[in-house]
């Protein structure tokens, strides 16, 4: 896999640079010509251009005629035909079924998914008239609904020939993709078949794609539930499935602490990596519209920029994200902008805020971030402390197929899959739903640990956000190879344990020399604290960590829950000043 990308001379004169599994891949389609072929390569690796240049090869060979690429979405159509028309291939991506005939400067046209469903006897009409490349794109949504496979099927069972991608795990229900060929396992239960497979891991290997560090946070969480009853956890620690998606849910509450904090967090991190990487972006990944605008307003209150808002199925989306892609602007709101082979490349920090927990929407997610540029860029993800989180973090390596008619496994994250995806992709609607069950009450971040290449990295004890120790890994350079990583991390670690060791000394040494505040004391000033910072949010609309943040910047000293009695009164002053001081 070491050797250099070999260049193929293509239409017009155009010149493809193949990396290696692009072209042992290709090599391997020429030789054998296969009517169908199934390509499964992770995120960042090249499905585009492999693709197009065999769609290149099999026009100039004229094995074909026409070439006809289906997508997820109207955003990936526009991304295809720009990259056929690099490749020398004119690709109409304003074709609807309707219309009929395209220009004839156009050898072929990009759909989605739901168009071909519109009317599948009219594209099999043209797909009969003209020997025809069909691209299925991220082929497991043909799946999505039956209609959609239905349509595929019906429309593209004349092709010439097919080439079917995906970079996502496929899912496990009882609906075999079109195209897809299943061989029975040793359970008897049919799973999909690739022609060629490149995992993360290679891709990894290759230096094709950026090893991910994965920035988990946990913390206090408070809400009420639809009886009334006031419960309090910790994100992240052992608790049924329903209180860990309320947990879970608080902590992404756009009013609490816990968002402000962890952006607040990211946003050092993205500083860190531009002091390498000057165009390095940042995408916030939310579960709906209201929560979208909710983060972009506080994260202009950390950066004093206004980011980039992406909301679903918006006209302007696509433009929205070229600019973005092409400029330098620091952060992305997005919601529905997760999919599949949506490609902006300089995207290195990432804070997956929404509530939807499964294998193949984290995939997706992390997907946006693992393109690599150069050597030693590597992505930093932020995410809540939820062990289903964690757990697909540390098997991000691990590939796995569609699976036929699998029994029902209410444990089991794959068959709740599409209901969860459901929910989190019906904008609005979902969060009033939820509002009506519970009410986050107050959240509070605390920075838990890092994992990195199968690793778990921490100090010892609660770290506070916005501490030295959180610093130790917000701070690590933008520019690392893994192995470079894995060290420093280990180094950090080290460190931490070193330092908690002083410091525990020291204050065995100064206990009884220093004169503090009780345990009662000190509660009850927090308290008082808290519910001053409470009024002051209904009268502003600040969040709660935006205000805490500013008294810490007026009066200084350490978070809340770690401040002395007399740093906690000088706060509580400071804001009794602010209340009396008439609204401008």
């Amino acid at each position: 896999m070491g050797r250099p990308p070999r260049r193929l001379q293509r239409r017009q004169g155009v010149t493809f640079r193949l990396r290696a599994w692009q072209q042992e891949a290709l090599s391997r389609y020429l030789d054998e010509r296969p009517r169908d072929f199934l390509a499964v390569a992770t995120p960042g690796a090249g499905k585009t251009t492999f693709a197009l240049a065999i769609a290149a090869e099999l026009l100039s060979r004229r094995v074909i005629e026409r070439v006809t690429i289906v997508t997820p979405t109207d955003h990936l159509k526009t991304q295809w035909a720009e990259a056929a028309a690099r490749a020398g291939i004119p690709i109409d991506p304003a074709y609807s079924v309707g219309q009929g005939k395209t220009s004839a400067e156009y050898v072929g046209v990009a759909l989605t998914y739901a168009g071909v469903a519109v009317n599948p006897l009219a594209l099999r009409i043209r797909t009969e008239r003209f020997k025809t490349l069909v691209i299925l794109d991220e082929i497991h949504h043909a799946g999505d609904a039956m209609s959609w496979g239905e349509g595929v099927r019906e429309a593209f069972q004349p092709a010439t020939r097919r080439i079917s991608l995906t970079g996502t795990p496929f899912r496990s229900d009882i609906n075999p993709i079109p195209f897809v060929t299943y061989v029975p396992g040793s359970d008897g239960i049919g799973r999909s078949v690739a022609d060629y497979t490149y995992g993360y891991a290679e891709a990894l290997a290759d230096h094709v794609v950026r090893p991910v560090l994965f920035m988990a946070y946990s913390g206090d969480m408070s809400w009420r539930t639809r009886a009334g009853d006031e419960i309090t956890a910790r994100l992240g620690e052992p608790l049924t499935k329903d209180l860990t998606a309320q947990a879970l849910r608080t902590a992404l509450d756009p009013s609490g602490s816990w968002i402000p904090a962890v952006l607040s967090a990211a946003d050092k991190r993205l500083d860190e990596v531009r002091k390498n990487v000057p165009d390095a972006g940042g995408l916030v990944i939310a579960s709906d519209q209201d929560s979208a605008r909710a983060y972009a307003k506080t994260l202009k209150q950390i950066t004093g920029e206004l980011p980039t808002i992406v909301l679903s199925d918006e006209k302007a989306a696509s433009k929205k994200i070229a600019t973005f892609s092409t400029g330098d602007a620091r952060w992305m709101v997005a919601v529905r902008m997760v999919s599949e082979g949506v490609d902006v490349p300089r995207l290195a920090v990432g804070v997956y805020a929404t509530t939807t927990a499964t294998p193949l929407f984290f995939a997706q997610a992390v997907g946006r971030f693992v393109r690599a540029r150069a050597r030693g860029e590597t992505a930093s993800v932020f995410l809540p402390s939820v062990p289903s989180l964690l757990g697909f973090a540390a098997e991000l390596e691990v590939a796995r197929d569609h699976v036929l008619a699998r029994r029902a496994n209410p444990d089991d994250l794959f068959d709740s899959e599409d209901a969860l995806l459901a929910q989190a992709q019906a904008g609005d609607g979902a969060s009033d739903e939820l509002n009506n069950e519970w009410a986050a009450l107050d959240s509070q971040a605390r920075f838990d640990r890092v994992l990195f290449d199968g690793g778990e990295f921490g100090h010892a004890g609660e770290v506070h956000v916005g501490s030295d120790e959180e610093m130790d890994f917000l701070g690590i350079p933008g520019l690392l190879d893994p192995a470079q990583m894995r060290e420093l991390l280990q180094q950090r670690v080290a460190k931490g344990a070193k330092d908690k060791m002083r410091d525990d000394r020291a204050a065995q040494a100064s206990e009884a020399l220093t004169e503090t505040a009780t345990f009662d004391q000190l509660g009850v000033l927090r308290r008082e604290l808290n519910s001053l910072v409470a009024a002051w949010h209904h009268r502003t609309s600040e969040p709660h960590g935006v205000i805490h943040s500013r008294l810490r910047k007026a009066c200084g000293g350490p978070a809340a829950a770690v401040a002395t009695g007399d740093q906690l009164r000088a706060r509580i002053d400071q804001l009794r000043d602010w209340a009396a001081k008439p609204a401008v």
